[in-house]
């Protein structure tokens, strides 16, 4: 794959961003162009490696050297066929993954693994300039009808996969807009929302219905939905937030990142937001609750609307640059990363456990903290607090980016009378819940996860889904895992 030699003549190259100073006016995606002649330099370093573990690193299984090599040989059309075999949204993960697929390459084992991700991201973008990417509307239709509710990045392959297979598609969304989290949630600057817009065009021409502002087990009921479709698909996400249950949790100036960041999405759009709950880091103290890429998040919109200054603090401790004997390769390593927002300006912080909040007139003014050592006892890691590490940190806005505990309990998961698992997700087998008719993919089925995983469960669960309804399935397989 590539050129044989490739990997030990051509370093690897990403592409330049805009100075930091420039793109903090701005909510518009920052990574600079590499010229054609370059990337299929990068595609070039793919090795003939024999056994590609970048299928193994990939949830979605896409077929990695082979879109490496097309690109190397100027093949941009049949890259994109290749690419899109596997993944129906590329442009998605070619931005916001953070390339699973590259921990796992054969090259990373002792030098820069293959630059997986650009490459990824500028097949899907040629192939939009190039006028190759068309809606693929059914030859012929089932006669069945499904729903899919929720439109994130599972309900939207899901939504695609089932529709291509000529069922008539209906995807509800509580939002105004479509694309959950893609929308409202991952900041402009990472992911902007015209690609987001142009898929739902071409699933609208696919034949997929889309109705939005419609909370399903409010504004419309379970019994209705069992009637009127011959199955349903869960898509909704694991969108509990973990709270931080503390003395002072109750003051003004403290929120869910889920309160705060589609915020700053619906004023990118000139949306208005209601001054009573506006939110907003113009001129704040802000402390970002929360290590991981959501807090990231918040640290670049906080940035961007002009904080005075950011800590964000994690509980556990300061991971190691690089891989170490317990996280070997192939696998995911839990190491330092740095991203894009923390290039951006912030003081960051690990082993602060937050102890209390302090305020004056119902408003956060202070953070208590205290300072852990972290040591093992036998299979799992134990925190001790550090004694005289208490300190108070000035604050007035506090973003709480702690993850998430599964789907919301509320509505048509309750109506439905569904099972849960250990994790409060909704309970699977083959992707369908246990109530006949009724499937569950994504987030709400196995937690919360990364984009590339919900469009894998999005097709799959699609697959299982046909299957039920038609006795067979020819919608395409992901490969095992």
């Amino acid at each position: 794959m590539g050129k044989i030699t490739g990997f030990m003549e051509i370093k690897r190259e990403t592409p330049d961003r805009r100075p930091v100073a420039e793109r903090l006016k701005d909510w518009r995606e920052f990574d600079l162009k590499l010229p054609e002649e370059r990337l299929k330099a990068q595609g070039a370093r793919c090795m003939d490696c024999g056994i590609p573990f970048c299928h193994k690193g990939c949830p979605l299984g896409n077929l990695i050297p082979d879109w490496n090599d097309l690109i190397y040989r100027g093949r941009w059309r049949d890259a994109i066929d290749r690419l899109h075999s596997t993944n129906n949204f590329p442009e998605f993960t070619g931005r916001v993954c953070p390339a699973p697929c590259e921990e796992a390459c054969v090259l990373n084992i002792n030098n820069d693994p293959v630059a997986i991700k650009l490459i990824e991201k500028n097949i899907i973008d040629h192939a939009w300039s190039e006028g190759w990417v068309a809606p693929q509307p059914p030859a012929q239709t089932s006669g069945k009808r499904v729903a899919v509710v929720g439109s994130g990045p599972a309900g939207l392959a899901c939504a695609q996969q089932l529709a291509r297979a000529g069922h008539a598609v209906t995807l509800y969304e509580r939002s105004d807009r479509v694309g959950g989290l893609l929308m409202y949630g991952i900041p402009d600057f990472k992911l902007e929302k015209q690609y987001v817009e142009r898929r739902v065009e071409q699933m609208k021409a696919e034949g997929v219905e889309f109705v939005t502002n419609c909370h399903v087990g409010f504004d419309i009921h379970a019994d209705e939905m069992r009637t009127r479709f011959d199955a349903i698909c869960l898509t909704m996400g694991a969108t509990k937030p973990r709270d931080l249950p503390i003395p002072g949790r109750e003051l003004r100036g403290i929120h869910f990142a889920m309160e705060f960041l589609p915020q700053q999405n619906k004023r990118n759009f000139g949306d208005p937001i209601d001054p009573s709950v506006a939110i907003t880091a113009a001129g704040k103290k802000v402390v970002i609750l929360g290590g991981g890429d959501t807090g990231s998040d918040c640290l670049g919109t906080s940035n961007r609307q002009g904080a005075a200054s950011v800590h964000q603090f994690e509980l556990l401790p300061l991971p190691p640059e690089s891989r170490t004997a317990e996280m070997p390769w192939p696998d995911w390593p839990m190491i330092l990363r740095t991203s894009s927002s923390h290039e951006e300006g912030v003081i960051r912080d690990w082993s602060i456990n937050t102890k209390r909040f302090l305020g004056n007139h119902g408003t956060v003014q202070k953070l208590h903290g205290v300072r852990l050592n972290w040591k093992r006892e036998g299979a799992r890691m134990v925190m001790e607090e550090i004694a005289g590490s208490d300190f108070e940190l000035e604050c007035d806005l506090v973003l709480l980016a702690l993850g998430f505990l599964g789907p919301e309990p509320e509505g048509i998961i309750s109506e439905l009378g569904l099972k849960l698992d250990a994790r409060s997700n909704i309970a699977t087998n083959n992707y369908q819940s246990s109530v006949p008719q009724v499937f569950a993919a994504g987030d709400a089925r196995r937690g919360q996860s990364l984009v590339v995983w919900a469009i894998w469960e999005g097709r799959e669960c699609a697959r299982a889904c046909d299957a039920y309804l038609m006795g067979e399935t020819f919608l395409p397989a992901s490969p095992e895992l």
